[in-house]
């Protein structure tokens, strides 16, 4: 395993070639390392002593350019001993220092003390140092069924711009499974612990490389970007929306992926794969979903009770090495829970960063969404954040909603602390919606009313309206005319049926009377079809139709004469005796002609009725 040894070498003679800020003293020094998942935590107690004559209010800690850029949370508080609470313990204030005369190979803090120092005084403190994206996978490609194995860098002595008299170290590893590890004078191991020192006497600036690689399965889940929207509603809700795009932060994954390898063994072909992911979220939280650009993701779980709600939830595939997804996991808070009143503004109090466990973010953006017309806007917050405000349009709204925007980058599980946002906002704005929506529905119903009372319909003077009932008069004088015309039609009808009973009887009274009949019936319905001609001439409206109706008509007056004939034809070979050949041969000519006048007739009919 290739360390960088030119690098190290440069840094040691840097801090070795700096000299003491102070007389101070550690007197005492005592450092846990937790490897345990992908978040390094370094909890250090330090006992200082002032061993010069002038009194001093701060400690400084170093911490080497390595380590600084994946710093991503620091905090010093009093050291309350065993057995204390915890809400007890006091914070101290952690601020970035300059001192000068320092290598630049060196980032520094200074811890303000609660009172000064004088000769002889003591005082400890506990530091906590949590890093992201300080353990090195290696090597850093693996396949499905190799475990993960991950390397560490630190020192084995303090490193502090004064003089250590005692220290120790120890490092905890999620397993007792080491591939490897620096072995120094007063190094032990006890299962998954190492252990080094004490060390006595150490001068400023000591540093004692060591190296330990390990096995880590731990989901290494990292959220390259989350967006929390909060948003608040004074109807009783807060709604809490989070994006999050996730990668498995840890050694790529090579070769090919068979889930039924890893469905039959997952602990021996996916051991360095995460299924799940664990959210903590508030009590009392309802109406949770979790879902991604296809759809909801039925693989979710959530219990709770009064003190808590626990969800777990399992993307669409296991997560390897490299692999990426995105999702969307929502839920509603009581707002009672988390807005309150002060000195005449209203402020939510509610966590900043996200519920899930043991997650780093790279990017996180909270955005809190206030009720249109909120006003007198600010921010208190636990750590720096960059914030900015925006807008956001809204059903119902009219100027836009305001939207608190904070923005912080390497982002770990303790900062998900509370913070507050404090606005003014008037009540009588909460009726905003509802009355635009009473006027809505009110203006809707008197347009409904009007429009059912009123006349819109075309005025019975206009050219159109005349036009249309001129049309109207003649298709319902077009429609008799065709009733007329299908009368005849049934009554020539009736004459071919009596001259064939003629020829099956021979009773030539019977189809003489049938004759007599159907001439009565034939001058009724000319009589009848008159007024509709003479209608139809002096309508300027039946101008293009009327060729066709004259021409129907003349068509029908030839056909009913040609039956006529016809008839007085068969019954008068009848009466002189001639045989059935002769009289068919009498009408053949005559049947021809009826034949394609009946045609005409027909086809003119229809093609009336189509107009």
């Amino acid at each position: 395993m290739e360390i960088s040894r030119f690098g190290l070498l440069v840094f040691t003679i840097a801090i070795l070639a700096s000299p003491a800020l102070s007389d101070l003293v550690l007197s005492k020094v005592d450092r846990r390392i937790y490897l345990t998942s992908q978040i390094v935590r370094i909890s250090s107690t330090l006992k200082v002593e002032n061993a010069g004559s002038e009194m001093v209010s701060e400690v400084l800690l170093a911490f080497p350019e390595l380590q600084a850029k994946n710093l991503a949370y620091l905090m010093a508080a009093q050291h309350e001993g065993k057995g204390k609470a915890k809400n007890s313990v006091v914070a101290l204030s952690v601020e970035v220092a300059s001192p000068k005369d320092m290598p630049p190979a060196l980032t520094f803090y200074s811890v303000s003390l609660p009172k000064g120092l004088a000769e002889g005084d003591s005082f400890t403190f506990d530091v906590l140092a949590v890093y992201t994206h300080a353990l090195q996978p290696i090597p850093e490609q693996i396949t499905q069924a190799d475990i993960q194995l991950v390397v560490y860098q630190e020192s084995a002595y303090y490193l502090s711009p004064y003089v250590v008299k005692v220290q120790s170290l120890s490092i905890k590893l999620p397993d007792s499974r080491i591939e490897s590890y620096t072995k120094l004078e007063n190094t032990k191991i006890h299962g998954s612990e190492i252990k080094y020192g004490p060390y006595e006497n150490l001068p400023t600036f000591s540093y004692s490389p060591i190296v330990v690689h390990f096995e880590s399965n731990q989901p290494f889940a990292v959220a390259q970007e989350l967006v929390r929207e909060i948003e608040v509603s004074h109807w009783g809700n807060v709604q809490v929306t989070e994006h999050y795009k996730l990668v498995h932060g840890g050694a790529r994954s090579k070769g090919e992926f068979s889930r039924l390898d890893f469905q039959a063994r997952p602990n021996l072909r996916g051991a360095s794969a995460f299924r799940y992911l664990v959210a903590n979220l508030p009590p009392r939280a309802h109406s949770v979903y979790y879902r991604d650009e296809i759809g909801n993701i039925s693989t979710s779980y959530l219990w709770g009770d009064s003190k808590k709600t626990e969800l777990l939830i399992e993307p669409r595939y296991p997560m390897f090495g490299g692999w990426k997804t995105a999702f969307t996991i929502g839920y509603g808070l009581p707002l009672q829970d988390f807005l309150y009143k002060s000195e005449g503004k209203r402020f939510l109090n509610i966590t900043f960063s996200t519920p899930m466990v043991e997650l780093i973010i790279d990017t996180l953006i909270v955005k809190v969404v206030l009720p249109e017309g909120s006003s007198d806007i600010s921010v208190s917050a636990p750590f720096p954040v960059k914030q900015w405000q925006e807008t956001k349009i809204s059903h119902l709204d009219i100027d836009g909603r305001p939207v608190v925007v904070l923005e912080k980058t390497n982002v770990v599980p303790e900062h998900n602390q509370y913070f507050q946002v404090y606005y003014k906002f008037n009540k009588l704005s909460m009726l905003r919606e509802p009355l635009m929506l009473i006027s809505g529905f009110f203006f809707l119903f008197v347009a409904c009313i009007v429009y059912m009372h009123a006349d819109i319909s075309i005025s019975k003077s206009s050219a159109s309206y005349l036009a249309k009932q001129q049309w109207e008069e003649v298709q319902g004088a077009i429609q008799q005319v065709q009733n007329i015309m299908s009368r005849c039609l049934t009554t020539h009808d009736k004459l071919e049926a009596s001259l064939r009973d003629l020829s099956r009887t021979g009773d030539v009274q019977a189809c003489k009377a049938a004759r007599k009949a159907a001439d009565g019936l034939l001058k009724e319905l000319s009589k009848e079809l008159k007024p509709l001609l003479t209608f139809l001439h002096s309508s300027p409206s039946a101008a293009q139709i009327l060729p066709k109706v004259e021409e129907l008509v003349a068509k029908e007056r030839e056909l009913q004469e040609k039956v006529m004939a016809k008839h007085s034809t068969v019954v008068d070979g009848y009466e002189k005796k001639s045989g059935a050949r002769d009289i068919e041969n009498r009408v053949a000519l005559q049947q021809q002609k009826l034949t394609a006048l009946r045609q005409e007739v027909d086809n003119l009919l229809e093609f009336i009725d189509e107009i």
